[in-house]
């Protein structure tokens, strides 16, 4: 399955994925969420990868959890943020009314829509009632293998499809970007704040 084949990558180019994103400036994303939450809030990034946005949340008194589906990817985040790693898969969250925000940065757009739309549904379950989502997409309408990775990317009209299926769910805001990385200030992304109503 090509969801399989995106792990096998992330495991196999592990050190250049943590070198190449370790570094990005991502601080407009960062404060712009956090500014929706109080201090202290407990956070899940999801999908954390390098473990670059764990580091900043811990670093501003947030309380965070932090998974990745790479096993490799978790022993570098455990290691530069300094707290556990959890190696989970996305479909595996459980968990009730635990989050005040989760943090999913270019992370369940490598889901197939049938299994985003699942995961979608677990993230609002695993909000507290007024809880955020934050999330990305890379910005068209292509579903498939890309560069060893499988990918769903949205526009505002697909992901307002999506969000129309999911219970509790509504959008705050959404805004198109350009990459954060200078070398790809070409590619847009689909920027995504969602509360649990």
């Amino acid at each position: 399955m090509e969801y399989n084949n995106t792990l096998s990558y992330y495991d196999n180019c592990a050190d250049e994925f943590y070198k190449s994103t370790i570094t990005v400036d991502f601080t407009i994303m960062q404060d712009h969420f956090l500014a929706k939450l109080e201090k202290g809030s407990y956070i899940l990034d999801f999908g954390c990868g390098s473990g670059r946005d764990t580091k900043y949340f811990l670093e501003r008194g947030y309380q965070v959890e932090a998974t990745d589906g790479s096993s490799a990817l978790c022993r570098l985040a455990s290691a530069y943020t300094g707290i556990k790693v959890k190696q989970m898969f996305f479909e595996e969250l459980s968990v009730v009314n635990a989050y005040d925000g989760i943090w999913a940065c270019s992370s369940i757009l490598h889901l197939p829509l049938g299994q985003l739309t699942e995961v979608m549904q677990k993230m609002t379950t695993a909000l507290k009632k007024n809880g955020i989502i934050y999330t990305s997409f890379k910005y068209g309408t292509f579903a498939g293998e890309r560069n060893g990775r499988f990918f769903t990317d949205m526009t505002e009209a697909t992901f307002a499809d999506l969000l129309s299926s999911i219970d509790g769910l509504e959008m705050e805001e959404q805004w198109v970007s350009s990459d954060a990385r200078p070398e790809r200030s070409g590619e847009k992304w689909l920027n995504l704040i969602l509360r649990k109503r």
